[in-house]
């Protein structure tokens, strides 16, 4: 009987990945055929293959928009797909996979050889910015919770030395937050050259810090590290008795020299100048100016439902965190919510208008909205994309631009509705959950009103 593998990651690893794991487990059984799958989540990496199953097995599925460590798949034939395809077309890629004609290759021995030399992966640049978005998100999650907790003291009971809100703060805004930008270019330029891209990116992603370029000059930093790294790595030839001497010594070197040099010489100040503009125009934001943001940043949030779009906005959010702006934070989490909170609301409104199925499915996407999981509307979408798609955009966009008018400001940048039991962890908190109500409220009635009944 052939075997099949699959592994699943998407950059947050909250919940395309389990969602993409659980179809195909599902269209595997379905079919009666054996398959493992490794997901690649917020928890690392669990249920993780082995050679041996690799070896054994017939194909392999890849449904992930970061690096997954394809190099140990060498010789096995590999069917590609998006998240999106895997949620929602599983059974066609479990056919494709056990059509695809098996390898006769010695996988072992290559797999061996993959583990010294790995070739670094040419994706576009989406891939490698989305691989450090994955790395940084959990410390801007955690460090902005744990500075949400010092505001249980009051807003400013950090100020006193020695308090436990003091120290609070030193864990999530002194530890964690300075790790955001670092981390970030550190894990764009280790998706572009594995390895040898880590220490040139992290330092340029601290000078990015240092010298006021913020997340900004932590992308470019990032970016410079990976690419720099990689072509120093192609480039250089040494005797293979010396070639250990690449990875650990000559490449982290001269790359983290270079992107050093350019960020103070040539990168650091114009981008500083560029991040202190945008800061002051979304600082002085206001009326008009600020709902058309929060607009636009809604409609991004529900578009593709976490996707390439929906990350887009919330990587712009999170990366202005770091510059004490916090408005455009809570107008993409708002935003966030409201899809699936909305087809919950649309079911109980409407509930003839929907299956059984579906109506149990508006539960758990009820669920998933309070916690700030834009993935639960995906069934919805997949099912019904031309009249549920910009019924949800709609209602994120009214969400995101009430958030902005009402000058909600969040600084937990994750936790859906829980944070907002935090004392100062969002400002406006009335306002705030109004905004999130009216646009479930709309999404809900959008969508019943075009849905025709199942």
């Amino acid at each position: 009987m052939k075997k099949l593998l699959a592994v699943t990651a998407c950059p947050t690893g909250i919940a395309h990945t389990y969602m993409a794991a659980e179809a195909l487990q599902k269209a595997a059984q379905d079919k009666q055929v054996p398959l493992k799958v490794e997901t690649r989540g917020a928890v690392g990496v669990e249920n993780e293959l082995t050679e041996e199953e690799i070896g054994a097995a017939h194909a392999i599925i890849i449904a992930a928009a970061t690096d997954v460590d394809e190099a140990r798949f060498q010789g096995k034939p590999v069917i590609k797909a998006s998240l999106a395809e895997a949620i929602k077309d599983a059974p066609k890629l479990i056919d494709q996979a056990l059509a695809q004609q098996a390898s006769e290759s010695d996988y072992i021995s290559q797999v061996e050889k993959a583990k010294t030399e790995r070739k670094a992966r040419q994706s576009g640049p989406y891939k490698h910015l989305m691989n450090g978005v994955s790395f940084m998100i959990p410390l801007v999650v955690a460090g902005g919770l744990i500075i949400a907790l010092s505001f249980l003291f009051g807003i400013e009971a950090f100020k006193e030395e020695g308090s436990l809100a003091a120290a609070l703060m030193q864990i999530g805004g002194s530890s964690a937050f300075a790790l955001m930008v670092p981390v970030l270019a550190g894990y764009i330029a280790y998706s572009i050259a594995d390895k040898p891209g880590l220490a040139p990116g992290l330092v340029g992603g601290m000078l990015a810090s240092s010298t006021g370029a913020g997340f900004l000059g932590g992308i470019l930093a990032g970016f410079l590290a990976g690419y720099i790294a990689r072509f120093l790595r192609d480039a250089i030839r040494l005797p293979r008795n010396l070639e250990g001497l690449k990875p650990v010594l000559i490449i982290p070197f001269l790359a983290t020299l270079v992107v050093g040099l350019l960020m103070i010489y040539v990168i650091g100040s114009p981008v500083k100048a560029v991040m202190d503009g945008m800061t002051a125009w979304l600082t002085g934001l206001s009326g008009t100016n600020a709902m058309l943001l929060g607009l636009l940043l809604g409609a991004m949030m529900a578009f593709d439902m976490g996707g390439p779009v929906n990350k887009a906005a919330y990587t712009f959010a999170t990366g202005l965190l770091a510059s004490n702006i916090f408005e455009p934070m809570a107008a993409v989490m708002a935003a966030g919510m409201t899809p699936p909170l909305g087809l919950w609301l649309a079911t109980l409104l409407a509930p003839r208008k929907y299956t059984a199925e579906e109506r149990e499915a508006g539960k758990a996407a009820g669920v998933l909205g309070i916690s700030f999981i834009t993935e639960g509307a995906i069934p919805f979408a997949a099912a019904d994309p031309i009249r549920v798609i910009p019924s949800i955009m709609v209602g994120s966009a009214v969400t995101g631009a009430l958030s902005m008018l009402f000058g909600a400001a969040l600084r937990a940048p994750h936790g859906g509705i829980f944070v907002l039991a935090i004392p100062h962890a969002v400002s406006n908190v009335l306002l705030y959950a109004l905004a999130i109500a009216i646009g479930t409220v709309i999404t809900a009635l959008l969508v019943n009103l075009l849905k025709k009944k199942s």
